[in-house]
């Protein structure tokens, strides 16, 4: 069902439209005028309006553009019986998504509002889907509370509406290409096309036409124009993941197209300008690649405007529990089952281990023990045996209950100990939840500001925040 404006100066035409859109399921709303019209409208969004080109005082076109102008997402179709060429393009021009002429046969009407309606929907659901995301890669939704990622973070909100070209550096696995999200959707340039191409994953002969695109019979199988990824960005951002793999040739070509603000198609002549932000990423010391000759220094300072420098996981080790909880819950929704949490030998294990592959490679541990654990509890029975043995003798009993987390079920302890084991994991779980807001945290579990700080301190939970 549908919100339907229908606006007519003539009664006969308004009822007629009203009884056929009823039939269909459709809420309808009548307006005898444009003046009426504007009333209604700035009380209710409307899906749909309907209304007549020529009606006394104001007429359809200004109706048109009043809607635009509140509810730039509805669809309009003008109808009139002074059907003009003239008329038809301006309606056009102005936003209206089709245009009748009177008399009209009323399968036509019904066929072009069910078209209108489907273009709202539409972009309805685009919307929604827009929201989703900006709020998935909001600042705020990255989970991290260690001195470290709060740097990071405050740089993003800083230069994220900017123009400025980004690089970002850090190891395989940190979340570089979470970070350039987040750039993106925090940007004025969220509306438009987030563009990733992995530098180091499309052969070298093929990523010229990648990036700048071709004409057709420029090379042997270009069979038609195509528009490359930098086009494919225009108004939003191309994010360059593993730029320090990308060829010494292909380098001289996108810096003139940095520099220039323009590019040319593989095999074309004209130029086409671009606005584009560009945001890098790599794993490499690029200052090093620079210094080796593989790795052009101009290149490598147009793109190097801003740095932003993820830290490994092993030297961010205070974020371990609040990602571990993240990721036990997200697979635990994903699989349909609820844990309670980690016993604090399987949390100290992770603490405990370096990480080579970093955030991804937490991820992929708890997505296993969230396989192969029996219980409510993650346990040490479902730790891959290479974080189990990096940590194998280093973390007693006595060590692992002094985290502050329960201890393995199969020990004997008292209730005391068991009391604070679960106090422990209801304060990472509500930091999980309100993504590190102690403040917000302390309201989801119905206690003092001042309460929530002083059991942080005693179970020695995000000390940098106390």
């Amino acid at each position: 069902m549908a919100a339907i404006l229908v606006v007519d100066d003539e009664r006969s035409m308004r009822e007629f439209l009203e009884i056929f859109l009823l039939k269909r399921g459709h809420e309808v709303t009548v307006a005898e005028s444009a003046e009426a019209a504007f009333d209604r409208m700035t009380k209710t969004e409307f899906d749909l309006v309907l209304t007549d080109l020529r009606m006394p005082g104001k007429g359809g076109l200004e109706v048109l553009r009043e809607t635009k102008r509140l509810w730039p997402d509805t669809q309009v179709i003008v109808m009139t019986a002074y059907s003009t060429t003239e008329t038809a393009i301006e309606a056009m021009r102005d936003g209206a998504y089709d245009y009748l002429g009177k008399p009209f046969k009323i399968n036509e009407v019904g066929v072009v509002v069910d078209k209108a309606l489907e273009k709202r929907q539409l972009l309805v659901t685009n919307q929604r889907l827009n929201r989703a995301v900006k709020k998935q890669f909001a600042v705020e939704s990255i989970v991290g509370t260690s001195a470290s990622m709060r740097g990071v973070f405050e740089t993003i909100r800083k230069v994220a509406s900017t123009r400025a070209g980004v690089l970002i550096m850090g190891e395989s696995g940190t979340g570089k290409e979470l970070i350039a999200r987040a750039l993106h959707y925090n940007s004025n340039r969220s509306d438009n096309p987030l563009v990733v191409v992995n530098c180091g994953a499309i052969p070298d002969a093929l990523m010229e036409s990648e990036l700048f695109g071709h004409m057709k019979g420029s090379f042997t199988g270009a069979g038609a124009d195509k528009r490359g990824l930098f086009e494919e960005a225009e108004g939003g951002t191309l994010f360059l993941d593993e730029i320090g793999e990308m060829s010494v040739h292909l380098q001289v070509k996108l810096l003139r197209a940095l520099q220039e603000r323009r590019i040319k198609r593989v095999g074309g002549n004209k130029e086409i300008a671009l606005d584009v932000r560009i945001v890098a990423a790599t794993n490499k010391d690029l200052e090093e690649e620079v210094k080796n000759g593989n790795f052009r220094e101009d290149l490598y300072f147009r793109l190097n405007i801003i740095q932003i420098n993820i830290p490994p996981l092993r030297e961010r080790k205070d974020d371990i529990p609040l990602l571990a909880h993240y990721f036990l819950q997200k697979y635990g929704e994903e699989m349909g089952r609820r844990f309670h949490g980690f016993t604090s030998e399987a949390m100290a294990m992770l603490e405990a281990y370096d990480y080579p592959g970093n955030i991804r490679e937490l991820e992929n541990i708890i997505q296993r023990c969230v396989t192969f654990e029996s219980t409510d509890w993650i346990t040490v029975s479902s730790i891959p045996e290479r974080v189990a043995g990096a940590t194998q003798g280093s973390i007693s009993s006595d060590a692992a209950l002094a985290l502050g987390a329960p201890a393995s079920f199969s020990e004997e302890r008292n209730l005391d100990h068991f009391i604070e084991d679960l106090e422990r994991q209801f304060l990472l779980s509500a930091l999980t939840e309100t993504h590190g807001n102690v403040t917000e945290a302390a309201r989801k579990l119905g206690i003092s500001f001042r309460s929530m700080r002083y059991k942080l301190s005693k179970h020695g939970i995000r000390k940098d925040l106390i």
